[in-house]
Protein backbone atom coordinates (compact mmCIF):
# COMPACT_ATOMS: atom_id res chain seq x y z
CA UNK A 1 0.00 0.00 0.00
CA UNK A 2 1.26 3.14 -1.17
CA UNK A 3 -0.07 6.37 -0.17
CA UNK A 4 1.54 10.14 -1.71
CA UNK A 5 0.31 13.48 -2.52
CA UNK A 6 -1.55 14.16 -5.98
CA UNK A 7 1.34 17.53 -6.88
CA UNK A 8 4.07 15.74 -7.57
CA UNK A 9 2.99 13.54 -10.60
CA UNK A 10 1.05 16.25 -12.87
CA UNK A 11 1.59 18.99 -14.95
CA UNK A 12 0.08 22.54 -15.95
CA UNK A 13 -2.31 20.51 -18.85
CA UNK A 14 -4.59 18.69 -16.26
CA UNK A 15 -8.23 19.74 -15.60
CA UNK A 16 -9.71 21.53 -13.12
CA UNK A 17 -10.87 18.01 -11.95
CA UNK A 18 -8.08 15.19 -11.52
CA UNK A 19 -9.94 12.09 -12.97
CA UNK A 20 -9.13 8.60 -11.90
CA UNK A 21 -7.38 7.62 -15.35
CA UNK A 22 -5.59 10.64 -16.02
CA UNK A 23 -2.13 9.97 -16.64
CA UNK A 24 0.56 11.63 -14.44
CA UNK A 25 3.68 13.37 -17.03
CA UNK A 26 5.77 15.48 -14.52
CA UNK A 27 8.79 16.64 -16.54
CA UNK A 28 10.31 18.26 -13.24
CA UNK A 29 12.78 16.37 -10.39
CA UNK A 30 9.94 15.59 -7.63
CA UNK A 31 7.34 14.71 -9.87
CA UNK A 32 9.73 11.92 -11.86
CA UNK A 33 11.02 10.52 -8.32
CA UNK A 34 7.10 10.61 -7.83
CA UNK A 35 6.49 9.10 -10.67
CA UNK A 36 9.31 6.29 -10.85
CA UNK A 37 8.64 5.34 -6.98
CA UNK A 38 4.91 4.73 -8.14
CA UNK A 39 6.16 3.36 -11.20
CA UNK A 40 8.48 0.82 -9.00
CA UNK A 41 5.46 -0.30 -6.71
CA UNK A 42 3.28 -1.05 -9.30
CA UNK A 43 5.58 -3.17 -11.46
CA UNK A 44 6.27 -5.24 -8.20
CA UNK A 45 2.69 -6.12 -7.75
CA UNK A 46 2.28 -7.13 -11.64
CA UNK A 47 5.37 -9.21 -10.93
CA UNK A 48 3.75 -10.80 -8.24
CA UNK A 49 6.70 -9.64 -5.41
CA UNK A 50 3.65 -7.75 -3.45
CA UNK A 51 0.76 -6.87 -3.38
CA UNK A 52 -0.16 -3.16 -3.97
CA UNK A 53 -2.50 -0.38 -4.35
CA UNK A 54 -1.38 3.85 -4.71
CA UNK A 55 -3.67 6.03 -2.69
CA UNK A 56 -3.26 9.73 -4.16
CA UNK A 57 -4.26 12.53 -1.46
CA UNK A 58 -4.48 16.56 -2.41
CA UNK A 59 -2.19 18.51 0.12
CA UNK A 60 -3.30 17.92 3.80
CA UNK A 61 -3.63 19.10 7.35
CA UNK A 62 -4.86 18.15 10.70
CA UNK A 63 -3.18 17.97 14.38
CA UNK A 64 0.46 17.69 14.71
CA UNK A 65 0.94 17.50 11.13
CA UNK A 66 3.38 20.34 11.10
CA UNK A 67 4.32 19.67 7.17
CA UNK A 68 1.16 20.88 6.11
CA UNK A 69 0.83 24.56 4.06
CA UNK A 70 -1.80 25.56 7.11
CA UNK A 71 0.24 24.85 9.86
CA UNK A 72 2.33 28.06 10.09
CA UNK A 73 -1.23 30.34 10.10
CA UNK A 74 -2.85 27.46 12.27
CA UNK A 75 0.61 28.44 15.11
CA UNK A 76 0.18 32.07 14.72
CA UNK A 77 -3.72 31.97 15.48
CA UNK A 78 -2.57 30.30 18.73
CA UNK A 79 0.87 31.64 19.65
CA UNK A 80 0.28 35.19 17.60
CA UNK A 81 3.25 36.32 15.04
CA UNK A 82 3.09 36.32 11.87
CA UNK A 83 1.87 33.03 9.43
CA UNK A 84 4.36 31.86 6.67
CA UNK A 85 2.40 30.71 3.95
CA UNK A 86 2.95 29.59 0.21
CA UNK A 87 0.84 31.21 -1.83
CA UNK A 88 -0.94 32.63 -3.54
CA UNK A 89 -3.62 31.88 -0.89
CA UNK A 90 -6.69 32.98 -2.92
CA UNK A 91 -6.60 30.11 -5.33
CA UNK A 92 -9.19 27.23 -5.51
CA UNK A 93 -7.56 24.16 -3.48
CA UNK A 94 -8.31 21.45 -1.74
CA UNK A 95 -7.09 19.50 1.74
CA UNK A 96 -7.61 16.30 2.94
CA UNK A 97 -7.83 15.90 6.98
CA UNK A 98 -5.06 13.49 7.77
CA UNK A 99 -7.63 10.94 10.79
CA UNK A 100 -10.00 10.55 7.68
CA UNK A 101 -7.38 8.67 5.15
CA UNK A 102 -7.08 5.52 7.71
CA UNK A 103 -10.26 3.79 7.06
CA UNK A 104 -10.22 4.55 3.55
CA UNK A 105 -6.45 3.00 3.62
CA UNK A 106 -8.01 0.51 5.75
CA UNK A 107 -11.04 -0.38 3.65
CA UNK A 108 -8.43 -0.33 0.97
CA UNK A 109 -6.51 -3.03 2.11
CA UNK A 110 -9.71 -4.95 2.33
CA UNK A 111 -11.06 -4.77 -0.98
CA UNK A 112 -9.45 -7.12 -3.06
CA UNK A 113 -10.45 -5.26 -6.61
CA UNK A 114 -8.07 -2.07 -4.98
CA UNK A 115 -4.66 -3.99 -5.65
CA UNK A 116 -3.03 -2.91 -8.68
CA UNK A 117 -4.72 0.33 -8.97
CA UNK A 118 -3.95 3.82 -8.33
CA UNK A 119 -6.81 5.59 -6.66
CA UNK A 120 -7.34 9.21 -6.04
CA UNK A 121 -9.01 10.87 -2.51
CA UNK A 122 -10.18 14.03 -2.32
CA UNK A 123 -10.65 16.57 -0.21
CA UNK A 124 -13.60 17.88 1.65
CA UNK A 125 -14.59 20.66 -1.00
CA UNK A 126 -12.97 23.14 -2.85
CA UNK A 127 -11.99 25.70 -0.59
CA UNK A 128 -8.70 28.40 -0.37
CA UNK A 129 -5.88 28.83 1.73
CA UNK A 130 -7.62 32.33 2.60
CA UNK A 131 -10.62 30.72 3.48
CA UNK A 132 -9.30 28.49 5.92
CA UNK A 133 -7.34 31.36 7.93
CA UNK A 134 -10.63 33.54 7.95
CA UNK A 135 -11.74 30.19 9.79
CA UNK A 136 -9.32 30.59 12.16
CA UNK A 137 -9.66 34.03 13.00
CA UNK A 138 -13.66 32.84 13.83
CA UNK A 139 -12.57 30.55 15.70
CA UNK A 140 -9.81 32.24 17.78
CA UNK A 141 -11.24 35.84 17.37
CA UNK A 142 -7.68 36.61 16.29
CA UNK A 143 -6.57 38.70 13.01
CA UNK A 144 -3.53 36.85 12.15
CA UNK A 145 -0.65 38.44 10.34
CA UNK A 146 0.40 36.81 7.02
CA UNK A 147 3.55 36.83 5.14
CA UNK A 148 2.83 35.16 1.75
CA UNK A 149 5.91 33.77 -0.19
CA UNK A 150 5.26 33.42 -3.78
CA UNK A 151 7.45 32.48 -6.62
CA UNK A 152 10.23 34.95 -7.10
CA UNK A 153 10.98 34.88 -3.13
CA UNK A 154 11.05 31.12 -3.58
CA UNK A 155 13.45 31.21 -6.32
CA UNK A 156 16.01 33.38 -3.88
CA UNK A 157 15.53 31.18 -1.08
CA UNK A 158 16.29 28.31 -3.15
CA UNK A 159 19.75 29.59 -4.04
CA UNK A 160 20.26 27.95 -0.87
CA UNK A 161 18.00 25.20 0.04
CA UNK A 162 17.47 22.76 -2.70
CA UNK A 163 13.61 22.25 -1.23
CA UNK A 164 12.51 25.57 -1.84
CA UNK A 165 13.98 25.16 -5.01
CA UNK A 166 11.98 22.05 -5.85
CA UNK A 167 8.95 24.32 -4.41
CA UNK A 168 10.08 26.63 -7.56
CA UNK A 169 8.83 24.18 -9.96
CA UNK A 170 6.03 22.92 -7.78
CA UNK A 171 4.59 26.42 -7.98
CA UNK A 172 2.28 26.24 -10.37
CA UNK A 173 -0.07 23.76 -8.75
CA UNK A 174 -0.65 26.54 -6.38
CA UNK A 175 -1.86 28.78 -8.88
CA UNK A 176 -3.54 26.83 -11.67
CA UNK A 177 -6.40 24.75 -9.38
CA UNK A 178 -5.97 20.83 -9.05
CA UNK A 179 -9.00 19.28 -8.02
CA UNK A 180 -9.13 15.57 -7.38
CA UNK A 181 -12.06 13.07 -8.26
CA UNK A 182 -12.49 10.06 -6.23
CA UNK A 183 -16.13 8.68 -7.67
CA UNK A 184 -14.12 5.93 -8.43
CA UNK A 185 -12.87 5.09 -4.84
CA UNK A 186 -16.15 5.86 -3.75
CA UNK A 187 -17.75 3.49 -6.47
CA UNK A 188 -15.51 0.80 -4.77
CA UNK A 189 -15.77 1.00 -1.16
CA UNK A 190 -18.93 3.27 -0.60
CA UNK A 191 -19.26 6.85 1.41
CA UNK A 192 -16.32 8.61 2.58
CA UNK A 193 -16.11 10.51 5.74
CA UNK A 194 -14.85 13.52 5.06
CA UNK A 195 -14.67 15.84 7.99
CA UNK A 196 -15.85 19.42 7.29
CA UNK A 197 -13.34 21.77 7.03
CA UNK A 198 -14.38 23.84 10.39
CA UNK A 199 -14.14 21.06 12.44
CA UNK A 200 -10.97 20.41 10.97
CA UNK A 201 -9.50 23.52 11.98
CA UNK A 202 -10.68 23.16 15.27
CA UNK A 203 -9.11 20.35 16.07
CA UNK A 204 -5.90 21.02 14.37
CA UNK A 205 -6.18 24.26 15.94
CA UNK A 206 -6.85 22.47 19.56
CA UNK A 207 -3.55 20.38 18.67
CA UNK A 208 -1.45 23.18 18.94
CA UNK A 209 -2.96 24.91 21.91
CA UNK A 210 -2.33 21.29 23.84
CA UNK A 211 1.21 21.33 22.72
CA UNK A 212 1.98 24.80 23.80
CA UNK A 213 -0.02 24.03 27.28
CA UNK A 214 2.70 21.08 27.27
CA UNK A 215 5.86 22.86 26.75
CA UNK A 216 5.00 25.47 29.36
CA UNK A 217 4.31 22.96 31.94
CA UNK A 218 7.62 20.96 31.29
Amino acid sequence: MRSGTTSAGYTRSVPQRVRQKLPRNASFHAGLRALRSTYLVMQAHAEGKIRATVLRLPDFYGPGVEASLLHGAARAAVHGGTADMLGPIDRPHEFVFVPDVGPVVAKLLDTQPAFGEIWNFAGAGITTQRELVSEMERQTGTKLKLRVVGKTMLRLIGLFNKLMREMVEMNYLMTDPLIMDDTALQQLIGPIRKTPYAEGIRQMLAAVASKRTLAAAA
